[in-house]
């Protein structure tokens, strides 16, 4: 099966021409006429995942390889170590990021993952109902993602309403329009504007929120590769974070 015929049925799926304009989903590496023999899904690539894939095959990964255009390619770098192996292996290389955060990733998320009720979407940002304590709320929050340790704003102590964006989502706080907004990667300077705003913050990790994107992409392509006589491969990039408390690993 050919790279253009996945990405032409990834593109109906959620098309690319969504994404950011800062972005850079779509084929990074490889030829649109390429065979492949796999199809493997992952959150990102890392070596050990990379030596893994066989020959001839697919990744798709949620985040791009590549954001910038590189000046050289040296191989010293975390971008261009992959992109040797990948041209090696003649490994193609897609990926679908903000496109699918927005038709897709945190609908999921809220839905199928933390299993809340959707109210409705604003592009990126998804609203749900939840009426609990805040307290409540982060242990649910924590317990469906399995968060041994979770950073908070508390600016109420019952929550009607939150927002969710998976990933890095506190550039969008000023579009927010909930009680509590659950996203990753928040900073202290981040922590303080959600504070000065009255909008409570649960941070669920940018790794921990996202890595759903296999399971749910696996979901998406499985009918049509089958058809297809292809299968789509989950695989684990691991987390380069690891937590602490008091000297002893968490997590």
């Amino acid at each position: 099966m050919k790279v253009k015929e996945i990405y032409a049925f990834l593109d109906e799926l959620s098309p690319f021409e969504l994404q950011e304009k800062w972005d850079n989903a779509g084929l990074l590496v490889g030829s649109f006429d390429d065979e492949v023999k796999k199809v493997y899904i992952s959150i990102d690539l890392d070596e050990q995942l990379l030596d893994e894939v066989e020959e001839n095959s697919l990744i798709i990964t949620h985040h791009p390889l590549i954001f910038k255009g590189l000046k050289r390619v040296n191989y010293d770098s975390y971008s261009t170590k992959l992109l040797q192996k990948l041209i090696k292996k003649d490994i193609s290389l897609i990926s679908m990021h903000t496109n699918i955060d927005k038709t897709h990733l945190n609908k999921y998320v809220v839905s199928e993952v933390l299993g809340l009720k959707l109210e409705n979407t604003d592009e990126f940002i998804s609203y749900a109902k939840v009426n609990m304590k805040f307290n409540d709320l982060v242990k649910h929050i924590s317990k469906k993602l399995d968060l041994k340790t979770v950073n908070t704003v508390r600016c109420n102590d019952f929550i009607k309403d939150v927002a969710i964006v998976t990933g890095s989502g506190m550039s969008l706080i000023e579009e927010v329009k909930a009680d509590c907004f659950l996203t990753g990667d928040i900073k202290y300077h981040d922590a303080m504007e959600a504070k000065a705003r009255g909008i409570s913050l649960i941070d669920i990790r940018h790794y921990e929120s996202e890595r759903y994107f296999s399971k749910l992409l696996e979901g998406l392509l499985s009918e049509y590769l089958k058809k297809n006589e292809l299968k789509a491969i989950i695989t684990a990039s691991k987390n380069p974070f690891e937590f602490f408390i008091e000297g002893e690993t968490i997590e």
